[in-house]
């Protein structure tokens, strides 16, 4: 196996005996072999549209496939051998669909030989051996570091992407144009291309429709549940039995605290869910009593010790240590071997009475604990809805400085950069956080500033569109543009998604950004050479260092 997808692959340079994430060989090659199918998916389907004929079935799976291999979703050999099969079939109906638009336009259809006509194996070990001819240590060999990388680049921008748009699908939000672009770039992907130039810029193009996927995404979340409130919410338990649900998904949230009204069992968010107790039709169900924990590296620990049922929706599970194997549940894409899975039905719609019945087997927690909060809820609405006293405050000198502090958080040494950070930021400047890295110091004391809080939280890591509309919002007050506010981005990243929302910020022209804990070990120098000289993107150094360079500059 090669994976480098991860801040945290081995040596910084590449898992190639286990993944750190815990993905195994067999698990790495069936997800490599999804992606390559992912592409031949994309061959006919991009050269349909072009011809005005399309399949939905083709949008769908390209997106699912995507987000599947994102780190921590899907580690099930079993599931990821049936996605490929899955994809074979909807690749040939794609063939079908593209030659008929040909004949309809009276044309000859392109030939395409080899891989791209691959046929999954029956058996899953061969199917396995199939997915390790298309490791991408076969590219780096033919193809250079760099190009490989940028391939790479793409591929992960696209991964993060399709994130995105699954879950503002699910929610009935989908466009066109996401979806011909995705066919667009796997398209582009599967021709194997070289040209460095060429490749960076259809990286940043990746960044530029992830914005509009993004968009998409907060429409379908505050189209739904309301736009977020600032809102106090309690980190620490309440006596009774107990439901976590960890991951992104909203609607799963929804339909579990439908299924567990009057049943007398609390429900915490965790993790990336920590943003829901912020939304209005979310937060109205009093069962949903705050949010257990922390970030995702912390669940083997805390789930263990967490006396009810588990529900995964997405992305950030971890192995699952024996004492809560049988009280841990996914649903969605994601999946682990031998944990029970919660299907949806033909209409979305999922019970999730194995979930309740494990959480009235289990104990709960036998006695309220000191009541703790933190304040959540900070999304564009609410901030703009005070725009006029940050502007006056910025002007009166009262604020000083913005900071964006926020991306992945993980378990790899030199995160704690990101606490130290945070705390030494001075009294008069604003920390804006996102995602699950505001977990370093989402619970530590800020204070206000004339009555607005220095410590603002955004979201999950999809609302860096909430960040980035404040800050265009600020830039338009000012008569300025994004880097010339006082804002300085020092950001942390782990998996796919932080990739394609640095991706958007690079289309967006923002520079100055700071990004650690370690640089992509898919980027090489010469790329990152360009990187640096194109935004003047830089790695952290240390925080006395950095706080230097962004207050005295």
């Amino acid at each position: 196996m090669f994976c480098y997808q991860c801040e945290q692959t081995a040596k910084g340079t590449g898992c190639t005996v286990r993944g750190v994430c815990g993905k195994d060989p067999d698990t790495a090659a069936l997800q490599d072999l999804l992606i390559h199918m992912a592409e031949g998916v994309a061959l006919y389907a991009h050269r349909s549209r072009q011809l005005g004929a399309r399949d939905h079935d083709a949008d769908i799976f390209v997106v699912e496939a995507l987000f599947t291999t994102v780190t921590n979703v899907d580690f099930d050999p079993q599931r990821l051998g049936e996605l490929v099969r899955k994809g074979a079939a909807v690749r040939d109906r794609a063939r079908q669909t593209y030659h008929d638009a040909c004949q309809k336009a009276d044309q000859k259809p392109d030939q395409f030989t080899g891989d791209d006509e691959l046929q999954p194996a029956a058996d899953l070990d061969e199917m396995i051996r199939q997915g390790q001819a298309v490791t991408i240590q076969r590219r780096i060999d033919t193809l250079g570091a760099d190009a490989a990388g940028l391939q790479e680049l793409i591929t992960y921008g696209l991964k993060g992407m399709a994130a995105y748009a699954d879950h503002a699908r699910i929610l009935g939000v989908e466009d066109e144009g996401v979806y011909a672009f995705f066919h667009e770039a796997l398209a582009y992907l599967a021709g194997n291309p070289s040209d460095v130039a060429a490749l960076t810029e259809m990286a940043l193009r990746v960044g530029e429709v992830n914005l509009k996927a993004m968009e998409m995404l907060d429409s379908a979340n505050t189209g739904t549940y309301g736009h977020p409130e600032p809102t106090q919410v309690r980190v620490t338990p309440v006596k009774g039995k107990a439901i976590c649900v960890s991951g992104h998904d909203l609607k799963d949230l929804k339909m579990l605290l439908e299924q567990t009204e009057g049943k007398r069992i609390n429900v915490y968010t965790h993790g990336e869910m920590l943003p829901c107790l912020a939304y209005p039709e979310l937060k109205k169900h009093k069962h949903l009593v705050g949010n257990y924990g922390g970030a995702w590296q912390d669940q083997r620990r805390e789930f263990d010790e967490f006396p009810g049922a588990i529900l995964m929706t997405t992305n950030c599970i971890q192995k699952p240590k024996d004492n809560y194997q049988d009280r841990i549940f996914t649903t969605g894409l994601v999946g682990w071997p031998g944990v029970t899975h919660i299907l949806a039905d033909q209409n979305g719609w999922k019970d999730f009475k194995p979930v309740i019945e494990a959480a009235l087997a289990a104990p709960g927690f036998a006695e309220d604990d000191d009541d703790k909060t933190i304040t959540i809820g900070f999304a564009r609405n609410a901030v703009m809805s005070v725009a006029d006293k940050v502007v006056e405050a910025v002007k009166t000198g009262k604020i000083r400085h913005f900071f964006l502090i926020g991306g992945c958080d993980g378990a790899k040494s030199g995160r704690n950069y990101y606490t130290e950070l945070a705390q030494q930021v001075p009294d008069d400047c604003v920390i804006l956080t996102l995602a699950c890295g505001k977990y370093r110091f989402n619970k530590l004391p800020f204070g206000d500033i004339e009555g607005i809080p220095r410590l603002l939280d955004c979201g999950q890591c999809n609302d860096a569109y909430s960040a980035i509309q404040i800050a265009s919002a600020l830039a338009k007050a000012f008569d300025c543009g994004v880097n010339d506010l006082p804002l300085s981005m020092i950001l942390s990243w782990y998996e796919q998604k932080a990739v394609c929302i640095l991706l958007t910020l690079l289309h967006l022209g923002i520079k100055n950004i700071r990004l650690g804990p370690s640089l992509p070990a898919f980027v090489g120098p010469n790329v990152l050479d360009v990187l640096a000289k194109q935004f003047n993107l830089m790695p952290i150094t240390t925080v006395q260092e950095d706080l230097q360079a962004v207050l005295v500059a």
